[in-house]
């Protein structure tokens, strides 16, 4: 590629994602994304393309994050699991990376982090890769019955018990936006971890637009079980969000809820469901198991100008726990004040 360019792209232009690169870039490379990270919490993002002979062969973009807790750094994908860094070879994949490089150097953020659906090669030096992460990826057939055929008995017998029991699933847009935050916070707090405002969802929606969904869960009394944020890019449908309140956990609320969303799923022609990601060998990589989708690891190259340690800036980090203890324990009304403060700085 003796032609490779690398565009760094002003604030009026837009960036160009090539069909070939749209799964890998995910929704979380929009301009519409960035615009969601700039208009809520402030931060700059900086955009790039890799263009060959006019063509477009990879992008990059990164969001400067700045928080008094969780410190200076860059980051694809803000609050996603990945996206933001696609290419469609090794040279541009390498300008890129060298892109990511010299704008650390310039902002003398402490590290930057490239999310990205692994391609089994080792990070070149000085990046290093961090590989605790994974997403679960459900292949979508038109008839969903044929996905309630591959699961085990045991979950096609709670899945199947769920339904029976009355919960009602609704999907819509900012007609449930009040209702979606509400159980989202609620269940976020009993997990012991901050939310977003509901400034965010709402401003996502817009955003958005029929690219985003909400769903909320109520059982036979009509009152609020769960919910779920929905995101549309290309043939994949992501699971942005999707929480259950502990207390109708036993009752399979969250197999009722999910079973709904796939056969929404399929309804609209979607290819591939994304669970989202999970830590390797979590609580949440057991339930997405259930589903039986494919485990795809997920690269996280660090690039950290000073050396030092990878940050750990995740539930099962030891200096976390007593916060995630006492969070749990927290007022809703501090909860809901404090959580899109401290949020912000974990992308």
């Amino acid at each position: 590629m003796k032609n490779l360019e690398i565009r760094k792209l002003t604030s009026d232009k837009t960036l160009h994602i090539p069909q070939a690169l749209v799964n890998a870039a995910t929704f979380n490379s929009l301009d519409s994304w960035s615009q969601l990270v700039q208009q809520i919490y402030g931060y700059n993002v900086y955009r790039f393309e890799a263009i060959d002979e006019k063509e477009t062969v990879g992008i990059l973009a990164l969001a400067h994050v700045h928080h008094p807790i969780f410190g200076n750094y860059l980051a694809t994908s803000p609050f996603g699991s990945f996206g933001g860094f696609a290419f469609s070879s090794v040279e541009a994949r390498d300008a890129l990376l060298k892109e990511a490089q010299n704008l650390a150097t310039e902002l003398k953020v402490e590290y930057a982090v490239l999310r990205f659906m692994d391609d089994d090669n080792a990070p070149p030096s000085p990046w290093i890769h961090n590989p605790i992460y994974s997403t679960y990826l459900i292949d979508l057939p038109s008839n969903p019955e044929d996905l309630m055929k591959e699961f085990g008995h045991q979950h096609r017998k709670h899945t199947r018990q769920s339904l029976r029991k009355g919960f009602k699933v609704q999907f819509g847009h900012f007609e449930l936006l009040d209702e979606t935050y509400e159980t989202l916070s609620k269940s976020m707090h009993e997990l012991g971890s901050p939310y977003h405002s509901k400034n965010y969802l709402k401003t996502m929606a817009n955003l958005l637009g029929e690219n985003l969904e909400f769903a909320v869960i109520k059982d036979v009394k009509d009152t609020l079980v769960g919910s779920a944020v929905l995101a549309y890019h290309g043939t994949i449908a992501t699971n942005l969000h999707a929480n259950i309140l502990h207390k109708y956990r036993s009752d399979y609320a969250g197999e009722c809820l999910y079973w709904n969303i796939l056969e929404h799923y399929c309804q609209k022609g979607m290819k591939v469901c994304d669970m989202g990601r999970s830590l390797n060998g979590s609580g949440n990589e057991t339930f997405k198991f259930k589903w039986k989708p494919r485990k795809v690891p997920l690269a996280y190259w660090y690039y950290l100008p000073k050396g030092g340690k990878i940050p750990e800036l995740n539930q099962k980090s030891p200096k976390f726990q007593f916060a995630i203890w006492m969070w749990k324990r927290l007022p809703a009304f501090a909860v809901r004040a404090l959580g899109p403060h401290l949020i912000r700085g974990i992308v």
